[in-house]
């Protein structure tokens, strides 16, 4: 049987910005302001809108729509190229002005902040007058057309769901004695976060197909139906109850670049796989970070992928991380041709606290084509050094080997909804 739980009071007020990248170039562009818009990565029709603003949402253009298809859909449609350090920048005095009116305390994407409510913020009419004035000002500082909407509930999840009852520019509370009427009459399963296309099917061939069905169950069979204590803890709070976030560990460090038709010739390429490598390894340096393996994978333009990945010891410099890409490289595009490389990830894994590694009182005998020999230490002091430089000079001053000029334009900062860049970031 569930346990009886009291009525919580309203506890957490929820931030989600209405189609964050699309709103900030129609702010910075006058003439975007009331027309149907996407925000692509790079200037080509075979990538996707990692933006839609709601003119082109009209059209049913969302983000991941492939260009050639938005295009297809609305004839009228413009498609800017993301600055995604102004929408940092934006993410930025976004939360100092938020802070203004309620100290913020979570950053839960780049277009996402939660604020915890004090015992005399919790009553509707003061937690509505708070969200009002964050509203007026948020509207004041970045200017009218980065809307929000904002959820206000027990919880912080219950929260981040109300924002999207409303939509956009919304204001939504959920009180306790009205909740589960609320989600029940308003959402789908799908609707909530945490239930992708996987889960919803699962849930289907379950018979639970709407949100009552969801309700009725109880912890037990929802943990079952999770196969994890995550179908648990959702029981919890759907119905209210405000439990501690789940803390992470950072386990990897990487990047990626969809490549514009000019850089997609393998030798063209190599340099972007260079300089996402040289990024990666500046970020762990900052971080203070050693990585214990270094992976790579290309996706080609006929849908193959081509990956590989070595090991090494503890290390945190750019040329023992270059010399695996080379070595991979060799061993998995050199030897194609005539291919064309739609897309490049790096990524740095076995991530250890700079200076936490023991030392072995042996050498390692592992297999040595698939061990790195970590360089030595004047490795790890150039790269710090190069470090110093792009951060003084700018971006780009120093490198290691040669980066052709039209590569430049790939080597800023990419942001992921989820992991927010640091200012430095835009240096490295």
């Amino acid at each position: 049987m569930p346990l009886p739980y009291p009525p919580s009071p309203l506890k957490w007020l929820y931030i989600d910005f209405n189609s964050y990248f699309a709103s900030v170039e129609q702010q910075e562009q006058p003439h975007l302001r009331g027309r149907p818009v996407v925000v692509v990565p790079v200037e080509t029709d075979s990538t996707c809108a990692i933006a839609a603003s709601y003119e082109a949402k009209a059209f049913g253009i969302r983000t991941g729509t492939p260009v050639w298809e938005a295009k297809r859909l609305c004839r009228s449609l413009a498609c800017v190229l993301a600055r995604h350090e102004l929408y940092v920048d934006y993410h930025h005095r976004a939360i100092d002005e938020i802070s203004r009116h309620i100290p913020v305390s979570d950053v839960c994407s780049i277009d996402e902040m939660a604020a915890r409510l004090l015992r005399n913020e919790a009553q509707p009419e003061v937690a509505r007058a708070i969200a009002l004035s964050i509203k007026a000002g948020l509207a004041a500082t970045l200017g009218p057309w980065v809307r929000c909407s904002i959820g206000i509930a027990p919880n912080r999840y219950l929260a981040k769901v109300a924002t999207d009852l409303e939509k956009p520019d919304g204001l939504t509370i959920l009180m306790p004695d009205e909740m589960e009427h609320r989600l029940i009459a308003e959402l789908k399963p799908r609707d909530l976060p945490g239930i992708g296309r996987n889960m919803e099917r699962r849930l289907w061939l379950k018979g639970v197909c709407t949100m009552a069905d969801l309700m009725a169950l109880d912890r037990r069979r929802m943990r079952l139906l999770w196969g994890s204590i995550w179908g648990e803890r959702m029981w919890y709070l759907l119905r209210g109850h405000d439990l501690p976030e789940i803390e992470t560990q950072r386990r990897s460090i990487g990047h990626s670049h969809v490549l514009g038709p000019a850089l997609r010739p393998p030798n063209e390429a190599i340099n972007v796989a260079r300089r996402l490598t040289m990024k990666a390894a500046a970020r762990l340096r900052r971080m203070g970070y050693t990585a214990r393996l270094f992976g790579f994978s290309a996706r080609l333009e006929d849908g193959r992928r081509l990956r590989g990945e070595m090991r090494c010891r503890p290390t945190q410099d750019s040329p023992t991380f270059l010399a695996m890409l080379l070595s991979i490289w060799n061993q998995t595009i050199a030897e194609q041709r005539g291919i064309a490389i739609k897309k490049i990830s790096v990524i740095l894994l076995g991530l250890e606290p700079e200076g936490a590694t023991q030392l072995s009182l042996f050498e390692d005998r592992e297999d040595e084509a698939k061990v790195a020999v970590t360089r030595p230490s004047r490795d790890l002091r150039l790269s710090r050094a190069l470090d110093r430089l792009n951060h003084k000079f700018g971006r780009d001053t120093v490198l290691i080997g040669m980066l052709p000029s039209a590569g430049r334009g790939f080597s800023g900062t990419k942001i992921a909804f989820t992991r927010i860049p640091d200012r430095e970031e835009f240096l490295e």
